[in-house]
């Protein structure tokens, strides 16, 4: 199939000459390209002409689950037809195995795996095997040793209608692709066998499952059935059965496998002796011994990804096989947010082997259990293909590996870059420095040049006080919790409705607050670092920058041009940076500013454009990262059910928590998960009080 763009609108303002030229630097072989589209100029839209102009699998890495979902949300959006795949970390919990030396600590590996999000993962890996239309939208977690994708592709099981299989032999088969047998409920990744009829789920479906009939030593007749009902959907020729994990390991390899195990664990305990460390030595005999006789017997043990450089035949030091080793050759690679992502990917591999080598020095773990790692930066960079950096802002990397950059500065909807007003940190001291007044002044930034009488929070209040009576929104940002908490806590004393933001809000609770933002429960947010990426504010007229002139992380040149433009969706929005001197960071972000502000005006008036504030859905915010509406209300049931009812509610939770998961609403989907667990335990209390 090929990739076939849906869309109710076209492209506009740069977006036609940046999908023509990212497209023709693809066309020319280029290695590295870069897109610096200013906030809301639709570049995940631009990415999405260029995928269907260029006709590629396409990998889109983005920093985090939840951006991850948005995108993969809109590419679904953009390519109904297509296959768009979602593969992040499938852990709700996970507590690395950890070995802390000065207290003698040894933390076993704990996690709580996601079914739904392992479901995605097999489903993203089918269908790169399977077909060419594909987009995997993928967090930091695609750098991660994944299996063999050629091991996964030979145990791959055809089926035909016709074709001679012993049924014993199907079976064991299907058990030496990790499927369970049961005898009860067919589940994802599980079969069941009665007589001559096979049922059985792949880990990629969860709407669909496979009836296989035998007859005589052959396969009779297939069918896919509804997997709640079970009623016949179709009759199929054919079925390709997937394995059930991606580690897989042929059985001609496992013995293979072992004899290397135990040949480096003969070396690693002869080294141990001689260094006299008796215990690391008897510690790791026993737990490598172990781990032998559950894969020898079972096939499979707790951790077996730590021997994962045997069984896949590597030699120490090259790199595991991930998510990119699925990809055909010649795959596009989308890093979305480039300026965050590119140094998170960088990072993953030191702090992976400094818990990995504690672990081997105190005898847990086998030397080879280190290679079972994420990849070095520069393995990723020689395995992704042609690659696309996103970024309004994008970093030095970019630019030194790009060889060209694309702009996307002018709107599709004509909105500009906000106006920039300059004001003092301190009461009685002049704006910007005396030596900044003559350069804000040539970029068009307004600034008193008369001493003013208040300082930034006094100053701030009048400001938002204004914003209010316009029937518009404020965000404010600080540079830490306290000073967050504490401006709060003021302005809510002079009668506003405020609230605040920082890392100590859970991410449900960020998005409710500045959901209520856009209702106008709330006039003002109040932040640290949490009011830049991804975030679509349109009611936002006043973005308020304190200490502007502290150069750091949170007022680099980057963070400043990011919080600058959340007021950039609305046509009255402009921003206000507090300042008593000015800094290299400042200086850099308005010249960028300016400069994006002078095309942008040009382009309006040379053809006619008039901006207008962006109108959108107050309920937008919580569609676009996948979040319920709210956590009121919640449990009504509880206090008035009667046993029946709370079993009739159960139920409909647990029904409406798989579609929440299958649809990517998986913090909808924990919430329900909880308030299910609350229900048992409320039906539980009524049955011994005696079923009220």
């Amino acid at each position: 199939m090929t990739f076939k763009l849906h869309s109710h609108y076209e492209p506009a303002g740069d977006q036609p000459k940046a999908i023509d030229q990212l497209c023709d630097g693809l066309e020319k072989g280029m290695k590295g390209q870069t897109l610096l589209g200013v906030t809301g100029s639709g570049k995940t839209f631009t990415m999405a002409n260029v995928i269907e102009r260029v006709q590629r699998p396409t990998l889109v890495i983005a920093h985090n689950k939840t951006l991850a979902a948005q995108l993969c949300s809109e590419f679904r959006s953009f390519f109904p037809e297509n296959a768009v795949e979602y593969f992040v970390s499938y852990y709700d919990y996970y507590q690395p195995e950890a070995y802390m030396p000065r207290s003698d600590t040894y933390i076993e590996k704990e996690a709580q795996v996601n079914e739904e999000i392992d479901r995605l993962r097999h489903s993203a890996t089918k269908s790169l095997l399977s077909r060419r239309d594909v987009i995997v939208v993928a967090s930091v977690s695609c750098i991660y040793g994944l299996g063999s994708p050629d091991e996964y592709k030979d145990v791959v099981l055809e089926l035909k209608v016709g074709q001679d299989i012993d049924r014993a032999a199907f079976l064991r088969q299907l058990v030496g692709m990790y499927y369970e047998r049961t005898t009860t409920v067919v589940e994802r990744g599980k079969f069941r066998a009665l007589g001559d009829v096979v049922e059985v789920q792949p880990a990629s479906e969860k709407k669909s499952m496979y009836r296989v009939t035998m007859d005589g030593g052959k396969v009779h007749e297939i069918f896919l059935l509804d997997p709640l009902t079970r009623k016949i959907k179709d009759r199929l020729q054919n079925l390709w059965l997937f394995p059930n994990k991606h580690y897989v390991v042929g059985s001609d390899r496992v013995e293979n496998a072992l004899s290397r195990i135990r040949h480096e664990l003969d070396e690693r305990l002869e080294e141990l002796d001689g260094q006299g460390k008796v215990l690391e030595h008897a510690r790791l005999k026993q737990r490598t011994k172990y781990d032998i006789e559950m894969i020898k017997n079972l096939g499979y043990c707790n951790g077996i990804e730590n021997y994962s450089r045997h069984f896949e035949g590597r030699k120490a030091g090259e790199p595991a096989s991930t998510l990119l080793s699925y990809f055909p050759d010649d795959f596009l690679t989308v890093i979305d947010e480039s300026h965050v992502t590119v140094s998170q990917v960088r990072a993953m591999y030191a702090g992976d082997q400094a818990r990995k080598k504690t672990l081997i020095d105190h005898g847990f773990r086998l030397p080879s259990a280190a290679d079972n790692r994420p990849l070095q930066f520069e393995e990723f960079e020689e395995q992704v293909g042609q690659t696309v950096y996103v970024s309004a802002t994008p970093g030095n990397y970019e630019g030194d590996h790009s060889d060209q950059v694309v702009e996307q500065i002018v709107r599709p909807t004509g909105l500009v870059d906000p106006r920039i007003v300059i004001r003092p940190v301190t009461e009685g001291v002049k704006p910007g420095g005396a030596k900044g007044i003559d350069f804000v002044e040539m970029l068009g930034v307004e600034i008193d040049a008369e001493v003013p009488a208040l300082g930034q929070v006094d100053d701030l209040i009048e400001r938002v006080k204004v914003v209010i009576e316009n029937k518009g929104r404020s965000l404010v940002t600080t540079l830490t919790k306290k000073m967050a908490e504490d401006l709060t806590q003021f302005l809510v004393e002079e009668g506003m409705k405020v609230q605040y933001l920082h890392s100590g809000v859970q991410t449900f609770e960020r998005i409710e607050v500045l959901s209520k933002l856009r209702e106008g429960v709330y006039d003002i947010v109040v932040g640290v670092n949490l009011l830049r990426e991804g975030l679509d504010l349109p009611e936002v007229q006043l973005v308020a920058i304190l200490d502007a002139d502290k150069e750091g992380f949170l007022r680099s040149e980057t963070s400043l041009v990011q919080t600058i433009g959340r007021a950039a969706r609305n046509a009255d929005g402009y921003v206000v940076l507090y300042a008593d001197k000015m800094t290299g960071s400042m200086k850099r972000a308005l010249v960028e500013t300016k400069r994006r502000r002078d095309i942008q005006e040009a382009y309006n008036e040379e053809h006619g454009i008039t901006p207008t504030t962006i109108v959108k859905k107050v309920d937008d915010i919580r569609d676009m990262i996948s979040m319920p509406e709210s956590t009121d209300d919640v449990l009504d049931v509880e206090l008035t059910a009667s046993v029946a009812e709370l079993d009739e509610a159960i139920f409909d939770k647990t029904d409406e928590m798989k579609k929440a998961a299958a649809n990517l609403l998986f913090e909808t989907a924990a919430r329900l998960r909880d308030e299910i667990e609350l229900l048992k335990k409320e039906r539980a209390g009524r049955i011994e009080d005696g079923g009220a």
